[in-house]
């Protein structure tokens, strides 16, 4: 269930990471046929509080708002400052009860101290890994991802992740469609392969977004088709081994690990939307058998092609 949001503001917060849960989940797009979430900001520290950027955020809200909230996000704020005992306990209790909880960049220091990260894999920007992980030795930290969905903890990597973050949970509970339609009124991608890999500091690293992103373009007007590495190098007019490396270095994922997960988004799409049969979906995403299609919805998703059509082809004829 997703239908009750409230957001954390910290004293010294980050204001992105907290604009991308109000721009995500604060904003009535009632009118577009999409979900209206019941939206509030929350302060532990009162009404007032002061960004990192000097600016102050206004809520009427305390920490009794949270015991509503299907899902309590954390933003991103200093990992050195120590937060009210209180709010450690809401969180521990939100969980208990069955609520999520998803923090963004070093925001997953705040869930660490509240236990929540214990035995648990998780992620922060990858300047803060090492850090997170001596801290909270119980955690299992992962800093080659955008994001790690150990439900009910979900955790976002660096900034920008947040928004890839968020939209895997609405993804999650409310179908491709509704992400995309979210995502694309943010102007934003619905889905990005990858990880923080391609966005660590390298020395004389070519941006290559001109080829990639015109081949982008191409793949994704033929999943259809058998598409090899040497065909996709090929078409960015490069040799099969400079392809795979410059690939894997600009996209932080290898090819064909890339263009499984388009195929996947297109299956998904084709559920939610038609009642084509699962094998010609499956064509239609170049998996070309429907034990293929199960294989990667099993590996990818956890579910399978006729159960994720069950939970959100209704979802979507009713928006």
């Amino acid at each position: 269930m997703l239908r009750d949001v409230a957001v954390l503001a910290l004293d010294g917060g980050h204001a992105f990471e907290l604009g991308v849960f109000c721009e995500i989940f604060g904003i009535d797009r009632g009118d577009d046929g999409l979900p209206v979430y019941d939206f509030a900001v929350v302060s532990p520290s009162g009404p007032s509080v002061r960004t990192r950027h000097g600016f102050r955020v206004e809520t009427p809200y305390g920490l009794e708002r949270l015991e509503s909230a299907d899902l309590i996000g954390v933003p991103a704020s200093d990992p050195a400052v120590r937060h009210p005992p209180e709010l450690y306990e809401a969180l521990r209790a939100a969980v208990a009860r069955g609520a999520r909880v998803l923090s963004i960049c070093s925001g997953a220091f705040l869930l660490g101290e509240a236990g929540l990260l214990d035995g648990r894999r998780c992620t922060t920007h990858w300047r803060y890994g090492a850090e997170l992980a001596r801290r909270y030795p119980k955690a299992r930290v992962e800093v080659d991802v955008l994001f790690v969905d150990e439900d009910p903890v979900i955790t976002g990597a660096g900034t920008a992740a947040g928004i890839d973050t968020c939209l895997h949970l609405v993804r999650k509970e409310q179908g491709s469609a509704v992400a995309g339609d979210i995502a694309r009124r943010m102007v934003a991608p619905p889905h990005r392969e990858g990880n923080q890999a391609q966005y660590v500091k390298r020395p004389n690293a070519g941006s290559g977004a001109g080829p990639f992103s015109s081949l982008q373009v191409w793949l994704e007007a033929n999943l259809h088709e058998e598409l090899t590495v040497e065909i996709m190098a090929r078409q960015a007019r490069m040799s099969p081994r400079t392809f795979a490396r410059r690939f894997q270095q600009e996209m932080g994922t290898t090819p064909l690990q890339w263009l499984t997960g388009q195929r996947i988004l297109l299956a998904q799409r084709e559920l939610e939307n038609t009642d084509e049969p699962i094998t010609t979906i499956a064509e239609r995403a170049g998996f070309g058998s429907t034990a293929t299609l199960r294989h990667h919805f099993a590996q990818r998703l956890g579910t399978t092609p006729n159960a994720y059509r069950h939970a959100f082809r209704g979802r979507v004829n009713s928006r």
